[in-house]
């Protein structure tokens, strides 16, 4: 897929201010490191995740959407009213129905005739928002959209961890540990057919691929315990998605520089999803890319789901990391699996 007059014009993101270390998830989970007779600090030692944000206990992920959307349209000059289409991407939601885009749009004031929905496809979730808005956009259905997205650790962290203190064996931790490198986040993301409106990224074009066969390695869902009590939970098999996912990254990278008539040596940088530091050595390495091409935000924010790729672009752009006119490769891989890369100009 390419694009002609699609435009990143901002990104928006809010953080939780509750930092919690992966040293006090240890500490936690010390009674289960006593019984496999582990030491403390292999959490860390595997991930390179040092610390992530919560959210507050009962917190509503529509607020932290509508902070970061605020923040971007705020940034552009805009308000609510300005939007054609607003698109709600995460995998944590307010409730099953309705769709969390509708408190979000009826906080920011949108008009009636503007499209207002959710969708869902893990970890890839804003990624195909803002595919969607540059769809209605190109074909002159939308001039503005927004794509939003907050993601809450808390709960599946906190519920994961007393269910591994109440079975501390081997296959229960390893199933673990990828649960514990979640991170909590919003982000925001404005698309536009206006290149002149902020300080605007062309939107060039993306692929996509999926390996459907690996759908199971990764399940977070609700589980009931007993006739009212319900739990969260995480169950991932971590070695095989990295494996399967790494090899369906490669594929996808390769559909991308093709697309775009990129050569490798000559993208500048890339914003990938965050997972951790196995991850993002393994998926470097597959596609060739240099350390120094990436910027990374996982040791301190962990993996933030959805938000994860947008909120490390803004960090990369606040921080000068991204340049003007940089071949800039956003990476984004989830659950399914499925796999999503986007070119843009920055």
């Amino acid at each position: 897929m390419r694009y002609q007059k699609v435009f990143v014009n901002a990104i928006g993101y809010e953080l939780p201010q509750e930092v919690v270390s992966t040293r006090s998830l240890e500490e936690a989970l010390r009674p289960v490191y006593q019984a496999l007779k582990l030491p403390l600090g292999q959490l860390e030692a595997i991930t390179g995740i040092r610390e992530r944000r919560w959210w507050p206990r009962q917190f509503k992920v529509s607020d932290g959407a509508i902070l970061a959307a605020q923040k971007a349209l705020s940034g552009l000059g805009l308000r609510g009213s300005d939007v054609d289409v607003l698109i709600y991407a995460g995998v944590c939601r307010d409730f099953y129905e309705p769709a969390t885009a509708c408190r979000i749009a009826s906080e920011l004031g949108l008009k009636p005739d503007a499209a207002v929905y959710d969708i869902s496809n893990a970890c890839l979730g804003v990624m195909n928002g803002m595919i969607d808005i540059a769809n209605r956009i190109e074909l002159g259905q939308a001039k503005i959209g927004v794509v939003v997205s907050c993601e809450s650790a808390r709960e599946v962290n906190e519920d994961s961890l007393q269910h591994l203190l109440q079975n501390p064996d081997m296959p229960h931790f390893k199933d673990s540990i990828a649960t514990f490198t979640g991170g909590s986040g919003a982000a925001a993301v404005v698309l536009s057919s206006e290149p002149s409106l902020g300080r605007s990224h062309r939107l060039l074009g993306g692929v996509m691929r999926n390996d459907h066969q690996h759908h199971d390695l990764c399940r977070w869902g609700v589980k009931r315990l007993r006739q009212t009590v319900f739990e969260q939970f995480m169950i991932t098999d971590a070695i095989n998605v990295m494996k399967h996912g790494v090899a369906l990254g490669f594929k996808t990278w390769q559909a991308l520089l093709l697309e775009l008539g990129w050569r490798n040596e000559r993208v500048d940088k890339i914003i990938s999803h965050q997972v951790g530091q196995s991850h993002r050595k393994s998926v470097l390495n597959a596609l060739g890319i240099a350390e120094n091409k990436d910027y990374a935000t996982f040791p301190m924010l962990g993996n933030m789901g959805t938000v994860s790729l947008p909120l490390t672009a803004a960090m990369a752009d606040e921080g000068g990391f991204l340049l003007p006119k940089d071949q800039v490769g956003w990476l984004g891989i989830g659950s399914g699996l499925n796999c999503l890369m986007l070119g843009l100009e920055w």
